[in-house]
């Protein structure tokens, strides 16, 4: 709640917080509604923390303006600030950990490639979908949706995102699948 305070505080520009708080808030509704009949794995919460104050900090100073990667940017002669790409491969990285809990634990899917094809397509169609959003939002709305946007130029935006989100979500199952199984067997007997 500091964080999401924080972020409210004089942000860069008021509807691209918005824009960008509105997913965790929503999450933050699910997660109450849902905390009695599907409690997640400690980890899965605090995964979704990280992944809100990342939402929060884009917010405030909106992607394409962080402070510390305009330091970046300068110090590693970079063409743009790079923060979007943070929140894009944690858009890959914590769903991809969501799913692989509401898999693993209803038993939706047998076979742990399949697991994998599934988590990562799911992963890949939420990351699709989002860019839709982005540019529903950039129609709807002109030329004030540049800042939720944060393309900064770069063509190939939109891939890189879908790409980076990719990436997050191997990364997330390839690094932390053992530790979630084992998390998910002492918690909830699901494994």
């Amino acid at each position: 709640m500091a964080v999401l305070i924080w972020s409210g505080i004089n942000p860069r520009d008021t509807f691209t917080w918005f824009l960008e708080v509105v997913p965790a808030l929503i999450g933050l509704i699910v997660l109450i509604l849902s905390y009695k009949s599907f409690p997640l794995t400690p980890m899965l919460y605090i995964l979704i923390l990280i992944h809100s104050i990342i939402l929060m900090i884009g917010g405030h100073y909106t992607y394409a303006e962080v402070p510390f990667f305009d330091y970046l940017k300068e110090l590693t002669g970079m063409a743009r600030n790079n923060y979007d790409k943070v929140g894009h491969f944690a858009q890959g990285f914590i769903p991809a950990m969501i799913v692989r809990e509401i898999v693993r634990r209803k038993k939706i899917i047998n076979g742990g490639g399949w697991q994998f094809f599934f988590i990562i397509s799911s992963v890949l169609a939420m990351s699709a979908f989002y860019e839709l959003i982005e540019w529903w939002v950039a129609i709807a709305s002109g030329e004030g949706a540049e800042a939720f946007l944060g393309t900064q130029g770069y063509v190939w935006d939109t891939q890189s995102d879908m790409m980076f989100a990719l990436i997050g979500a191997v990364a997330a199952l390839l690094t932390l699948g053992k530790v979630h199984d084992r998390q998910l067997a002492r918690v909830y007997k699901a494994i």
